[in-house]
């Protein structure tokens, strides 16, 4: 995860670009995280009309998403529903929406969930993993790409992440 960072930080031109189904790339992580959302009752709605295609990098966008899963899969709780949308085009961006409904956080962590290393809860580290650097990976992703990211929450009111990405790069 760190060394993801790094690239980013100091080398970002050094990344391949082309053409990246969204549809398609979420789907695969579906597929990949599918054990893990069956065992914990997890259901998921993909609502991205049309094609959404971004010239950009496979790996960087890969991250944002399979982020977001994970980080929805870890912790917002059993019997949760993720939904993934592209609620909005314009000439330049796509507009993504990823929300949960699951435990959320309180609005006191909300401002900091994308500095590197944050942790809502320190001790859950231990119990579930994670280093605390998935949605910094998803920050930088998001700006790698030209886009902008903010989250929203407050507990017991699920997680919805608000994005834009770039259409080319």
């Amino acid at each position: 995860d760190i060394s993801v960072l790094n690239r980013l930080d100091e080398a970002s031109e050094m990344f391949e670009l082309s053409e990246v189904n969204i549809r398609k790339l979420v789907g695969e992580i579906e597929k990949e995280c599918s054990k893990e959302m069956e065992e914990k009752k997890i259901t998921t709605e993909v609502a991205l009309p049309g094609n959404p295609t971004i010239y950009g990098n496979y790996s960087l966008l890969y991250s944002i998403f399979r982020n977001l899963y994970d980080n929805a899969i870890a912790y917002a709780g059993e019997g949760i529903r993720i939904t993934v949308s592209c609620y909005k085009e314009d000439p330049k961006f796509y507009y993504f929406s990823f929300s949960d409904n699951g435990v959320g956080v309180s609005e006191e962590h909300v401002n900091r969930i994308f500095e590197r290393f944050y942790r809502v809860d320190k001790g859950r580290s231990r119990k579930v993993g994670g280093t605390g650097l998935g949605l910094s990976i998803v920050k930088n992703g998001v700006n790698f790409h030209k886009g902008q990211i903010s989250a929203k929450s407050g507990l017991g009111k699920g997680m919805t992440f608000f994005f834009t990405l770039k259409k080319k790069i």
